[in-house]
């Protein structure tokens, strides 16, 4: 019999969003009450589930991202860096983080405030923030026509490793959308679903919590052929999890396209456990 569809419907619906909304300008208000350098340019933004309309209920946390544009990383040669005229910059990624975390800490007071490893956790009125302060980044093709020809992200260095990360999360949205409205509106509640699923199989101590980060659980999805999300949301689940059960998820990439979405970085996911994901959603739906 599977998975009611009532049961399916109930955990495709999204949770509360005015309090993420409420969260992204406590952030914003913050920096802008701060004494920056005039020649310092940055904008404020949200990513992850509150902006890409995959949160669920029990989504808490809100990711903001602060990124200095006036200043870019990119991946040129030191000679085509000398074409484009591009010169080393006087403020730094370093700079901009002392910067972002004082006025969080002028604005909330220290005790609101931890540093993580990749984010600054701030406590709002609102909910949690995780806030990642970046600097622009350019990914170049090898040969660029002229400066612009780039695909636009973001990167920052770990606080404990020192190790650069770089994403994509303008670019993440906007396949997000894409995808959403090739599938006629499903994408985005079938991802929560999903998600929603995820968390059933954790608290019934079928997989760890650890096992598929919701990042990680919606580009699995984004890789699934658009016609799998068709129909209700039993055909959904059984379209796409008979799929995902056959595919070769090793060439998968993740919602931005920019990067593979397997591999062996932290920033990558294990096809090991994506497979016990697969393997653990097969069980749930022989067995409901």
């Amino acid at each position: 019999m599977g998975i009611s569809e009532s049961q399916l419907e109930t955990w495709s619906h999204q949770g509360a969003v005015t309090t993420a909304k409420a969260t992204h300008e406590s952030i914003r208000n913050a920096l802008d009450s701060y004494g920056w350098p005039n020649s310092v340019n940055f904008e404020v933004y949200l990513q992850g589930s509150y902006k890409n309309d995959t949160n669920i209920r029990r989504d808490m946390d809100v990711d903001v991202v602060v990124e200095l544009n006036s200043t870019f990383f990119n991946n040129l040669s030191k000679e085509q860096q000398e074409r484009f005229g591009f010169i080393p910059a006087n403020y730094t990624w370093i700079d901009f983080r002392k910067d972002a975390l004082n006025s969080l800490i002028d604005y909330y007071d220290r005790n609101r405030i931890s540093e993580g490893n990749k984010s600054i956790k701030v406590q709002t009125s609102y909910l949690p923030a995780d806030v990642v302060v970046c600097i622009q980044y350019r990914k170049y093709p090898s040969h660029p026509v002229n400066e612009s020809d780039f695909a636009g992200g973001m990167t920052f260095c770990t606080r404990n490793e020192n190790r650069q990360v770089i994403n994509y999360p303008k670019i993440h949205y906007d396949n997000g959308v894409k995808k959403h409205q090739i599938t006629n509106n499903q994408y985005k509640p079938t991802v929560r679903m999903f998600k929603n699923i995820r968390n059933y199989l954790v608290e019934k101590n079928y997989i760890s919590k650890h096992l598929a980060p919701s990042y990680f659980l919606e580009c699995l999805l984004y890789n699934v052929p658009n016609i799998k999300f068709e129909g209700t949301y039993q055909e959904k689940f059984r379209n796409i999890v008979n799929w995902l059960s056959k595919a070769n998820l090793g060439s998968f990439v993740c919602q931005n396209e920019q990067l593979d979405l397997f591999g062996n970085s932290p920033e990558q996911w294990s096809v090991d456990n994506a497979k016990k994901l697969i393997e653990n959603l097969i069980k749930l739906w022989e067995n409901w």
